[in-house]
């Protein structure tokens, strides 16, 4: 790895804990080539490396959430990173702090005004989703994937959308964050069929790109739908770009996460993707006390 794809992902982790910017005026050049592990004086260094001050933030990498821990401070072959298992119970630190966000009224009247207001049933929104042509990603997806678990349950998950694995199979979370997720779930005491799992989109944006808004505008309803139909208890949102859809926010998921926000109604809780924990095992202990936020929630509601 080169040292400017080593600053793209350091860049990369600055943005997911919520900095927008980086002045790089007062560092010296010496001292940035250390941070990226490239050469010193008398070395010869990586031509194609050029730094501005400020530096543009880099595009957002979709689903994958690949910000490292930190940055080598040489050039060594990464080992592979080793497996990630259930999550076990941390010290538990601060929340960050800000104000929770309240989306709209009732989730009820949210969906009545849309276009599948009228899908009585799960099975009648993911046969209507199969069908949609209110966007072009039904041309270019194998299969929808609307989503899957218990019609009764009270606990939802809401990813992004698809990736290929999952238009391929027409299941959300599959491969290794799908069984990262399972056990997540399994920490906080819940079986994947105990639960929903969805994504705002029901079928893959091609090349695993971001969701435009039209895109999102045409398959929300959808989820709206389905939410209006199994009423949970909370809303778990799985990375930025869900949680930050839902919220119809900006702010950085650093700052969204450890709070209870309000989307139509339902209490919802923000947190890592699966896929951001399979890259930096660091997000486990942060992952940990949402998902015990969220389980605590739920279980003030089922007056458990």
């Amino acid at each position: 790895m080169d040292a400017r794809d080593r600053l793209r992902q350091y860049l990369e982790q600055r943005k997911e804990m919520g900095e927008s910017d980086l002045v790089l005026d007062n560092l010296p050049v010496e001292d940035l080539m250390k941070v990226l592990g490239a050469p010193g004086k008398g070395q010869s260094a990586d031509p194609a490396v050029v730094v501005r001050s400020p530096l543009p933030m880099p595009d957002r990498e979709r689903r994958a959430h690949t910000p490292l821990a930190g940055v080598p401070a040489q050039k060594a072959p990464r080992p592979a990173p080793e497996p990630i298992g259930p999550l076990r119970p941390v010290a538990e630190q601060p929340a960050p702090t800000g104000d929770p966000i309240v989306v709209g009224g009732s989730i009820t009247e949210a969906a009545g005004a849309s276009h599948a207001a009228h899908l009585d049933s799960l099975q009648a929104v993911s046969d209507a989703a199969a069908a949609c042509k209110r966007c072009s990603l039904f041309e270019t997806a194998i299969r929808h994937v609307p989503g899957e678990g218990n019609p009764e349950a009270k606990f939802v998950c809401v990813g992004e959308a698809p990736g290929a694995t999952e238009d391929e199979t027409g299941r959300p979370f599959v491969g290794r964050a799908g069984n990262l997720l399972t056990d997540i779930l399994k920490a906080i005491n819940f079986a994947r069929e105990d639960v929903y799992i969805c994504n705002v989109l029901k079928h893959r944006p091609p090349g695993n790109r971001n969701p435009t808004p039209d895109e999102i505008v045409a398959c929300s309803p959808f989820l709206l739908q389905q939410l209006a139909l199994l009423r949970p208890h909370v809303i778990l949102a799985l990375g930025t770009f869900a949680a930050q859809t839902l919220l119809q926010t900006t702010r950085p998921i650093g700052k969204l996460r450890g709070q209870i926000h309000r989307f139509h109604g339902v209490p919802l809780i923000v947190t890592y993707h699966p896929a951001a924990l399979l890259r930096n095992p660091n997000w486990k202990r942060p992952t940990w006390e949402d998902v015990q936020l969220a389980r605590r929630v739920f279980n003030t509601a089922a007056g458990a």
